[in-house]
């Protein structure tokens, strides 16, 4: 592999996503979307061996290879709805899904924007399963386009469940209740807080603080010191572009 310098954006937000599972062990790991494909499947061939990973169907796979057609698959598991609520209910999953909206405590949005719900300015996926997913299991989010209508002062609609929002609602929602990180092209945040509200954790090589910070919607928390994102290690490349996305389907959704 050549040195740092044909490293891209796309690259170290791969990295990034994969450290979102750091430490996980045996667990299902759900990530949703393109980069957090590759930066799960990276995760699972680094450091993070024993994560399981869904073929976005109905099974667990052992490819390493992130998109793969369905004669190519390896089957590990077969994994219908009911063994996955099974999964959920119990804490051993941890998803990565998106975000229309979010705000300062991690309320998601991924219904619709406008202030009259029955009557949007424009409708989106719907609730799906961000509330369950985010009571039951830990979460994470990936957000291709930081931008102020991404990162707002208040959602329209809460479809996937804050730090405040799962307090306000008690035992029950906070049981296996965890948000641990958005990762976005520019940037990735915490929650890791007193007060749970956003913090500026890391920003990706030619970012500022400055960058992020006009490109989002609320006041974040941010550090005296704030280091840049790691980049990725010769051997991470690799595997990156010669197992598992060797097509490089990652630079379609942040290009260089």
């Amino acid at each position: 592999m050549s040195g740092s310098d044909d490293i891209t954006r796309a690259d170290v937000c791969v990295v990034e996503i994969a450290e979102c599972f750091r430490g996980d062990g045996e667990i299902v790991a759900n990530p949703i979307g393109t980069i957090p494909m590759i930066g799960g499947r990276l995760a699972r061939a680094s450091f993070e061996p024993d994560l399981l990973v869904t073929d976005g169907e109905a099974a667990l796979i052992a490819n390493d290879e992130a998109f793969v057609w369905p004669n190519g698959k390896v089957m590990e598991y077969y994994n219908p709805y009911r063994s996955m609520f099974d999964v959920v209910w119990s804490g051993k999953r941890h998803v990565i899904m998106g975000a229309s909206q979010m705000d300062v405590y991690g309320n998601q949005n991924l219904a619709s924007i406008g202030d009259d719900y029955f009557k949007p300015k424009a409708q989106l996926l719907g609730f799906r399963g961000a509330p369950g997913n985010t009571v039951n299991h830990a979460t994470s989010y990936w957000v291709p386009n930081h931008s102020p209508k991404v990162f707002v002062e208040k959602v329209d609609v809460i479809t996937g469940v804050g730090w405040d929002s799962a307090a306000k609602a008690g035992p029950a929602a906070t049981k296996y209740f965890y948000l641990k990180r958005v990762v976005t092209n520019l940037c990735t945040f915490d929650w890791e807080t007193p007060d749970r509200r956003m913090r500026l954790r890391t920003v990706h090589p030619g970012v500022t603080v400055d960058d992020v910070v006009a490109a989002t919607g609320f006041e974040l928390i941010v550090p005296d010191v704030v280091p840049e994102s790691r980049l990725p290690t010769p051997e991470e490349m690799e595997l990156v572009r010669e197992v598992i996305d060797p097509k490089a389907l990652r630079l379609l959704e942040v290009p260089s």
